[in-house]
């Protein structure tokens, strides 16, 4: 039998010195992370599982906090109703509006440089910010535009106080906010080939056919990107409805992390916000699951044959 030998240490001293130091150097990062990431995330599983209300020690109650909001909670499904209109219309319309823009931007158009800057202003400008001036533009009794419809005698239009159009009002802001994923479809027009739209006109393809043969497939990997994006943040979008609507009229505009938040912090519900911030975590893996199934039926990769 073959004599049995100690295996030589995998590091010498130096490189344990090394290793130390490194982990001394990243130990805030590393603390922070587990403070303010993983231990939030961890106590937020044992909560949603508990009646809390940060005042009294929690209690544990299973899964009650899960299956009340299924089943006897009274605004969970028009939340959930609410949620679906915002993020299928505003994504989507948002998606194809940038795509849209991008290409007018890609092409030679008198000032691009200065249009390309005033389309990407909304992506910087702080969400409270956008929102008063939103509110100042769709006011009934003050706001811009409803002054100019009187100006010319035409009906008011209420955009933030009537139930039906409280959302569309809302997507409408969606998309004019899409200044971030107009420079994305901009870097990835510009990396299309020039010698495909030129093949494609020596083989007579009109404008239109090298839109829809050319240009689509070739920036698809980016199109799912912005529209996988767009979808994440559509159902965690906060900060807009709140300063517009807070949830109104008639609770049309009470969005999923709206709800979430006037259980945690007006009624102290933390057990039954850590539940439905799961839900919505589930619910985004599960749409972002659906889309990168799908999308090996219409995304092309340059690889790809």
């Amino acid at each position: 039998m073959a004599a049995v030998t100690a295996k030589p240490s995998r590091y010498t001293p130096r490189e344990w010195r090394n290793l130390r130091l490194g982990l001394l150097f990243v130990s805030p990062w590393i603390l922070g992370f587990l403070l303010f990431t993983v231990y939030p995330l961890l106590a937020s599983v044992y909560y949603s599982l508990t009646r809390y209300d940060l005042l009294r020690p929690p209690v544990f109650l299973g899964i009650e906090n899960y299956t009340t909001l299924f089943t006897t909670d009274p605004h969970f499904w028009n939340v959930m109703y609410n949620t679906i209109y915002y993020v299928g219309f505003s994504v989507p319309l948002g998606v194809v509006a940038a795509f849209l823009i991008a290409n007018l931007l890609n092409s030679r158009i008198v000032a691009r440089s200065f249009f390309r800057t005033v389309i990407y202003v909304p992506a910087i400008v702080p969400a409270v910010a956008s929102a008063m001036v939103w509110q100042f533009l769709m006011n009934v009794q003050y706001g811009a535009v409803n002054g100019v419809l009187r100006s010319f005698g035409l009906p008011i239009i209420p955009f933030l106080s009537n139930p039906a159009w409280a959302k569309p009002s809302l997507i409408l802001v969606a998309i004019w906010a899409q200044g971030a994923a107009v420079v994305i479809f901009l870097a990835a027009l510009q990396d299309v080939p020039r010698s495909l739209y030129e093949a494609a006109t020596v083989d007579g393809a009109g404008g239109w056919r090298k839109f829809l043969n050319v240009t689509i497939p070739l920036t698809s990997p980016i199109i799912l990107f912005n529209l996988i994006m767009g979808f994440i943040t559509a159902f965690q979008e906060f900060t807009i409805p709140w300063l517009l609507t807070e949830g109104g009229p008639m609770n049309s505009t009470e969005f999923y992390l709206v709800h979430l938040y006037r259980n945690a912090f007006r009624f102290l519900r933390m057990g039954k916000a850590s539940a439905m911030a799961w839900i919505l975590f589930l619910i985004i893996v599960a749409f972002t699951l659906v889309i990168f199934r799908s999308s090996a039926r219409w995304v092309y990769y340059g690889g790809d044959k």
